[in-house]
This record gives C-alpha cells, structure tokens and sequence, in this order.
C-alpha cells in the first residue's frame, strides 16, 4: 500500500494528546522518508507571502533574460538527447550566517532585502527547534544538535533561491538532477502552484506536494553522520515542467566550517567502537569533497572521509 507523503502539523506539539503522535510521526519521516512538510509552523503566511512576491519579481527583472541567454548559447532547447552535465534552473545564493552576503549580491532592492533578513531569522528559529524535537526523538539532551553543529561561529544558513523556468524539453533536461544534500537541515519554501520536486523512496520517484505556506523538511548528510545512519539523507531531485514557472527557495542550516562531526556517541552501540559506521571529519572539508561530487552517490565521500580521518588526529567537539 502507497503511504501518503507526511505532513506534520507543527501546532499540535503544544496539545498534550496530540503531542506523542506528532513526535512519531516526525521520527517516522526522518527515518523512513528522509523528508516531511510543516503546516503551521510559525512564520507568518503574510511574510510568505511578501518573500514569494518579491523572489518572482526579482527574477523577472533582474534573472529572466540572463537565463535566456544561458538557453540560447547552449543550444538547450533544440537537444535531442539527454543533458547529463547541466540544469535547468536559474538560481543565486543568500548567506545569512555567520555572516551575510546580502549587500554583495546586485540587483537586490531594499525591501527584498528586508524581506530575506526577516525570513532568515524565523527559518533559523524553526531549524534550532527542529533540531530539538530530532534530539528528543533520538534521546540526545536537548541542544546537543545544535551543538554539534555549532564550531567556533555558530552554524552556517544560507539560500539557494531558484527558479525553475518552463522547460521544452523536461525528459531530456532535470531541473535539478539527483541528489543528496550535504548539510544538516534543510528548510524549502517552495511554489504551492507548480510541482516538480521529487525523493526517491523504496526505488520509485515520490512528488513532494506543493502545498500553500508549507515548509518542507528534509535531513542532510551531516545528520545521517550524526545519527549514525538512524536517519538517512534521501536522493531528490527537480523535473522541469513545460508549463509555469517553478520558485524554490531552499535555505540550508549547516554545521559551521570548523565543526567537527561524528556520530553522537548515545547512538552507536555499546558492545565495541566497531560498530560505528560513520567518519568523523571537519564539515568544510566534506563540503570541499562534495562540490566535485555532488551528483553522485554519497557512501563513496564518506568512505574517503574515513580515510582522511585516519591520518588526521581530530580533537574533541567544540561545546559551547
């Protein structure tokens, strides 16, 4: 039997009934989806609202015909068989912690600007308080997740914010090609109209429903590291639609550069060290590793991961 993609309901936490079938349908998704969509999560429909108008308009003036171009010099719309090396997706990068690039980017108008800055604050409030229900679910002490994540300057959180411009050719070119995503949590506000998003779950290709002011969720590498693979990152991926105008705005809250991370010691077995199965690395030098390799599979980065550890000493996690 088909099980329904999960929607979690985040108000119910506060209802005592509700809470301890709220919490395990949170674990479930992490361990048996990867993904899951928030409904009633905090943030404002109204500042929603605001970012989707301004992230459309901004493409319009300032993306569209950069995009265009991009098209016409490669040829892409008369291709006649499958692109392996390229997507079709017009796309820029917000930093926002530890520091924000916001005033480096062109073409941003203030209240854009605003905007993001506001929405950056409330995804990086929902992430810590995810984080904690994750801690809860696994029996970790709360904050330990963040924590873990935190290095000398806190955690990283940026957006990738996309557009998924109609496609003549969706078969022959992805939007976005498969993946899994490198970081910790992974937060996407995307189009409630145009679908495109898809996970891989038991073999098949699963759409991720675009739902009005939902917030999807899902787990990266460094929480499938973290949790000794208890919860596993999930290979996704974007098909383009010949017809409207997909907006994604996927924002990534990341261990910081410096962050050591290790599977968390409550969650490998106690018999003996062997049975942890993952590395322990510095997180910038993963994400230096899956820049090149992003498309492909992942056991391969953490099995050189492994080997990198076993020449470098790495000292214990910074708490703060």
């Amino acid at each position: 039997m088909e099980s329904t993609f999960p929607v979690v309901d985040l108000s119910t936490l506060n209802n005592g009934d509700e809470r301890g079938s709220t919490m395990e349908l949170i674990n479930d998704a992490c361990e048996n989806w990867g993904f899951f969509e928030l409904v009633n999560h905090g943030i404002s429909h109204e500042l929603l609202d605001t970012v989707e108008k301004l992230t459309k308009e901004h493409y319009r003036k300032s993306m569209e015909e950069r995009f265009k171009e991009m098209v016409a010099a490669k040829g892409l719309a008369a291709v006649q068989s499958e692109v392996g090396d390229i997507d079709w997706e017009s796309t820029f990068y917000l930093r926002h912690l530890p520091t924000s690039n916001m005033s480096e980017i062109p073409d941003l108008e203030e209240d854009y600007k605003k905007a993001m800055k506001e929405f950056a604050g409330e995804l990086e409030k929902l992430a810590e308080q995810l984080l904690d229900l994750i801690c809860e679910n696994l029996g970790l002490e709360k904050g330990y997740l963040k924590n873990a994540f935190h290095g000398s300057k806190g955690p990283t959180l940026g957006t990738k914010v996309s557009n998924y411009p109609p496609c003549p050719k969706p078969d022959l070119i992805k939007g976005l090609r498969a993946h899994t995503d490198a970081g910790g949590l992974i937060l996407l506000f995307q189009d409630d109209k145009v679908s495109g998003l898809q996970l891989l779950k038991d073999g098949q290709w699963v759409d991720v429903p675009p739902m009005k002011h939902s917030i999807v969720i899902n787990v990266g590498d460094q929480l499938e590291v973290i949790t000794n693979g208890k919860y596993k990152s999930v290979l996704h991926r974007v098909i383009a639609q010949t017809d409207g105008n997909r907006m994604s705005l996927a924002s990534f809250y990341n261990p910081g550069s410096d962050a050591v991370i290790y599977p968390a010691p409550a969650l490998v077995a106690k018999e003996s060290e062997e049975s942890q199965v993952y590395p322990k690395f510095v997180f910038e030098d993963y994400m230096k590793l899956y820049v090149g390799l992003k498309f492909q599979a992942k056991e391969p980065r953490f099995e050189a991961m492994k080997t990198i550890e076993s020449t470098v000493n790495l000292g214990p996690i910074v708490t703060v």
